[in-house]
């Protein structure tokens, strides 16, 4: 998901070294037979409800607007696409953070988010991923650009009204900088046919359940703070970006940019509600 424009008609980049073959996955997304949706949703409900008794249960997380990311998972015309976007503290912000949603949601494969996953972490051998792939990732080449099939599958499933969430910092911000965000997030919204939903979110705390160092067990008790933003409202800028023709880099950059403000301001008020916290 960097700035650097590849070809779109090449599946990888020859400089992106591939430990593991990526290339079956894709037409396997796109077109789920049967048996992929009923093995997704027994790795769904799976999963699902591990973060629940994790999240909920076993450390002490407080969500604030949780109705506002439920009303626009479950509630949104069919047809719209919903794209949340978040930071990513921890290797344990998704599937944890949906922790907090609903059963009919975080155990429903119908329901539940796409979400791109690092190709060299969760795609490195052929049981993994399986089990990435039943759970709803999709494998993301770091480094190879946004004209990769990772971003062009989130589109096709934008296009058909499905709710994809990104990590627009591209990895796990471990120091907690305030990183320029990946240009992959604004080609998604900008390419889509119908212009999405965007909703920002920001969490504190998750690393403290999995710390980042090893040996990297859950924990328990922890202050977890998930704090759902107000939606972005873009449609007529994204309108007008249009209406003007202006270029696809540059509509991408002007699009991720907004982001990255609507992250500001959530992340100020995030810290300070994590902070009343007792």
């Amino acid at each position: 998901m960097s700035d650097r424009i590849v070809d779109p008609s090449l599946g990888v980049s020859p400089s992106v070294a591939i430990p593991f073959n990526i290339d079956w996955i894709f037409p396997r997304l796109r077109n789920p037979s049967s048996f992929w949706y009923w093995a997704s949703q027994f790795v769904v409900a799976a999963v699902g409800i591990f973060s629940k008794i994790v999240l909920m249960f076993l450390n002490k997380t407080r969500v604030y607007n949780k109705e506002r990311l439920v009303n626009l998972i479950s509630k949104r015309p069919k047809d719209i696409p919903l794209v949340t976007v978040s930071n990513h503290y921890s290797c344990f912000d998704d599937p944890g953070l949906w922790g907090c949603l609903p059963m009919s949601i975080v155990c429903s494969t119908y329901n539940i988010r796409w979400s791109m996953a690092a190709h060299d972490i969760c795609f490195t051998n052929k049981r993994h991923s399986l089990f990435f792939m039943f759970g709803k990732c999709i494998p993301v080449v770091r480094g190879n650009g946004v004209y990769q099939e990772a971003i062009n599958l989130c589109i096709e499933k934008a296009a058909q009204g499905h709710w994809i969430h990104v990590f627009p910092e591209g990895k796990v911000n471990m120091e907690k900088e305030e990183l320029r965000l990946k240009w992959g997030v604004g080609r998604i919204i900008y390419e889509s046919p119908k212009i999405p939903i965007i909703l920002p979110l920001w969490h504190i705390g998750m690393d403290d359940m999995l710390p980042n160092v090893e040996p990297y067990v859950l924990q328990r008790g922890k202050k977890i703070t998930v704090n759902v933003g107000q939606p972005l409202d873009l449609n007529d800028y994204i309108l007008d970006l249009k209406k003007r023709q202006v270029p696809e880099p540059t509509a991408r950059k002007l699009i991720t940019d907004k982001i990255q403000e609507a992250f500001r301001f959530l992340r100020a008020e995030t810290e300070k509600l994590h902070s009343e916290r007792e």
